[in-house]
């Protein structure tokens, strides 16, 4: 299953989540996930071995691996505070912060990473 009818089901199952769990902060924003944009980030990628996931916004998540390869991510950012310490990640933040909770705008991957 892709694209709209997955984002449903996904939604639907967050909703039925109780109040408790419905009240998700970034970690890296510090703003409230709505939970049409909440989105599970491995702390360290899947591919290199990780278990461990932490909800973010979509945008956040999407600007993660936008800046960092899978093995940046596993070798050197794979905390929260440690993400927050990349100077792209931190000028992104300081941006998206002023944004309403809901907001969002495609996410390009670094010039870096496309030249790979």
């Amino acid at each position: 299953m892709t694209g709209r009818v997955k984002r449903k089901l996904r939604a639907e199952r967050l909703d039925a989540l109780p109040a408790s769990e419905q009240d998700v902060v970034c970690p890296l924003c510090e703003r409230f996930i709505p939970p049409s944009q909440r989105d599970a980030h491995h702390l360290v990628p899947k591919s290199k071995g990780g278990r461990q996931t932490t909800y973010l916004h979509r945008i956040c998540h999407r600007q993660i691996h936008a800046w960092l390869s899978e093995a940046e991510l596993a070798r050197a950012y794979n905390t929260v505070e440690d993400l927050l310490a990349h100077p792209g990640i931190a000028s992104f933040v300081a941006w998206v912060k002023t944004k309403p909770v809901d907001f969002y705008e495609r996410t390009y991957k670094s010039q870096r990473l496309r030249s790979r």
